[in-house]
């Protein structure tokens, strides 16, 4: 009888760390997923990925921290894709850049983007957008 190695399922890191929510899609009373962003040298808000779909009872909890962008938004004009090299567009709410989410990401890093969606684990009302760390840098691989 003849045995074959059987290929392990690939199996990456993930790491914790804090981003910026600057849109999110659906509403701001129930958001569908989160955009998330850090500041860069010069203060600007950047995008750095976007959330798996947010399950019903958590879209209710972050819906209730949010608030309408003002003038002015970083992310205004800026065109969010719904997958990594997808041509199709995400229909984005802007919202006051404040609110920081705790987020679990891969280390699949590039130009300090996540390439692959990042899973929202909670919201840090203990954490300023100020603390959160800046574009490029932070715990987790490059982007944070």
């Amino acid at each position: 009888m003849r045995r074959y190695a059987v290929p392990l399922l690939h199996q990456c890191r993930r790491d914790t760390t804090e981003a910026v929510i600057g849109a999110v899609t659906g509403t701001l009373a129930r958001p569908g997923l989160l955009v998330l962003g850090r500041r860069d040298t010069g203060g600007r808000l950047r995008a750095v990925g976007r959330t798996v779909p947010l399950r019903p009872e958590v879209s209710r909890q972050v819906g209730e921290h949010l608030a309408a962008a003002g003038p002015g938004h970083p992310f205004e004009g800026v065109r969010f894709t719904a997958a990594w090299g997808s041509r199709d567009a995400l229909d984005v709410v802007l919202v006051r850049p404040d609110l920081v989410a705790e987020v679990s990401a891969d280390r699949a890093v590039d130009r300090c983007v996540f390439r692959h969606p990042l899973r929202f684990q909670r919201i840090r009302l203990d954490v300023t957008a100020a603390d959160v760390p800046p574009f490029g840098q932070g715990p987790a691989a490059a982007a944070g």
